[in-house]
C-alpha cells in the first residue's frame, strides 16, 4: 500500500468515525479554534486532573475532512498524557508540517497524525490540519507561532 493510500484511509476513518467527536460534559478547559479562510470551526475540549495530566477530551464542530480528522487523531495522541508532554506533541506535530521534522523514528510518537507529514505540499490544507493543534496550544498557554493562532 502507497503512502498516499495509507494518508487516505487514515484520514477517511477518523472523518467518518471519529472516536472524540461529541460533547465533554465535564470538561475543565473549552476553546474555539476557527480557520476563516475556509470556514471551519471546532470547539476542543478537554479535562485536565489536579496533577495537570489531560484525562479526557472531545471536540464538536465543522470543518473539512482534514481539520475534523487531524483534531480527532491529536486527541488519541494527548489524552493520558500531562500538559507538557501534549505541548510537546504539538510543536512535534507543527514541525512536522513545517518539513522541520521527517524522520519516521522521531514521528512515530505522533502515531497516525504522522499520516499528516506530506500535507505541507497542499498549502491549502495546512491551516486545516493544524487548527486543532493550534487550538490546543493555545488553550494550554503556549503561546503560538506568530499569525498562526486558533482565532476566535
Amino acid at each position: 500500500m502507497d503512502l498516499k493510500t495509507l494518508y487516505t484511509q487514515i484520514l477517511n476513518e477518523h472523518n467518518v468515525h471519529p472516536t472524540h467527536k461529541g460533547v465533554l460534559e465535564d470538561a475543565t478547559l473549552t476553546l474555539q479554534g476557527v480557520n476563516p479562510s475556509c470556514g471551519d470551526s471546532i470547539y476542543v475540549q478537554l479535562k485536565i486532573d489536579d496533577a495537570g495530566t489531560i484525562t479526557g477530551g472531545a471536540f464538536n464542530g465543522s470543518g473539512c475532512a482534514v481539520s475534523q480528522a487531524s483534531v480527532d487523531m491529536m486527541l488519541d495522541d494527548i489524552i493520558g498524557k500531562p500538559k507538557d508532554e501534549a505541548l510537546r506533541l504539538v510543536q512535534l506535530f507543527m514541525d512536522m508540517i513545517q518539513g522541520k521534522v521527517s524522520d519516521d523514528s522521531q514521528l512515530e510518537e505522533l502515531d497516525e497524525a504522522a499520516s499528516l507529514k506530506n500535507i505541507s505540499v497542499m498549502p491549502a490544507r495546512v491551516k486545516c490540519a493544524v487548527l486543532g493543534w493550534h487550538t490546543l496550544q493555545e488553550m494550554l498557554g503556549a503561546p503560538a507561532a506568530r499569525g498562526q493562532g486558533a482565532g476566535r
